[in-house]
């Protein structure tokens, strides 16, 4: 019978445990909770906030003992064809077939379609990896593209304004065209929040569809000089980099937003009085 647990003499909450110990995100985490997987002392974790002594306590997900391990942070280049879930019923390759036996249980960071190639960051530190793969953070991801055609010159200046896409506008920050021919053209197209298979649904919508897609960079990480298939550790200066540009981002953004609050307009009267209202009906609907 499922029992609810939280203790709260523990140091640290149980979402935060399984992120690193490399089992999942936090939000996956709370999805696993949910789903009655988690084990803590025996007891099936049904309710939240629920916390944990790493020391003391005993957790369990799935029938496996979870301890935390210390971070690691690879850097795989993802061949053609590979995925990059965990656990694929289909029994496609997937990324984390290509670490080494001595790499840890780590899972990927952000989407890389099965047919695209290229950089992808593995690792138990799910604190950064949320970082990285948050749009508030906008670490900028590199990709080499070549579509079929010859794109005209305004191209670039068309994906920065932005392509309307069933689920909104898709747009990128930077293109520039590498090369062009009458059967092919070769783009290098840098993006801040990269979509589900956003690439191929702008280039497919405005009528150059992609043959060839591999990203080359993650923020600061870059493939160069990786084969396909081949995966190497991080080295403490590569990780630093990486939250010193994350914690920059980070500052960066806090400051537009408290710019973009500071020239907002005042609210009228009116408008205050409803925000008043809604706030109150939001809080007598909790209660």
């Amino acid at each position: 019978m499922k029992t609810s647990y939280a203790q709260r003499s523990g140091k640290m909450r149980i979402q935060k445990f399984l992120s690193d110990a490399g089992v999942a995100s936090r939000r996956r985490a709370e999805e696993l909770i949910t789903d009655g997987r988690v084990l803590i002392n025996g007891q099936v974790v049904v309710e939240l906030p629920a916390f944990v002594d790493p020391q003391h306590d005993r957790v369990v997900v799935d029938g496996d003992l979870v301890a935390i391990r210390p971070t690691e942070h690879w850097l795989l280049h993802k061949p053609k064809g590979v995925v990059c879930t965990t656990r694929d019923p289909s029994g496609r390759r997937r990324a984390v077939d290509f670490l080494p036996p001595e790499a840890g249980r780590l899972f990927p960071v952000g989407r890389l379609d099965a047919e695209a190639s290229g950089l992808l960051l593995l690792t138990n530190d799910g604190e950064l990896a949320e970082q990285i793969a948050h749009p508030r953070y906008g670490v900028i991801k590199v990709y080499r593209a070549e579509v079929r055609g010859q794109v005209p010159q305004d191209l670039p200046a068309v994906l920065r304004k932005g392509v309307y896409l069933s689920d909104g506008r898709a747009r990128a920050e930077r293109v520039e065209v590498l090369h062009r021919s009458r059967d092919l053209s070769t783009l290098e197209i840098t993006l801040h929040e990269a979509g589900n298979r956003q690439i191929r649904r702008m280039m497919a919508r405005l009528g150059f569809p992609v043959k060839k897609l591999i990203r080359v960079r993650v923020g600061p990480l870059e493939l160069k000089g990786l084969p396909a298939g081949a995966a190497r550790l991080l080295n403490p200066l590569e990780v630093d980099q990486l939250r010193r540009d994350l914690e920059t981002q980070r500052r960066e953004t806090d400051a537009a937003d408290r710019e973009a609050r500071q020239n907002r307009p005042p609210r009228r009267p009116h408008q205050r009085r409803r925000d008043e209202e809604n706030l109150a009906e939001r809080r007598r609907i909790v209660r």
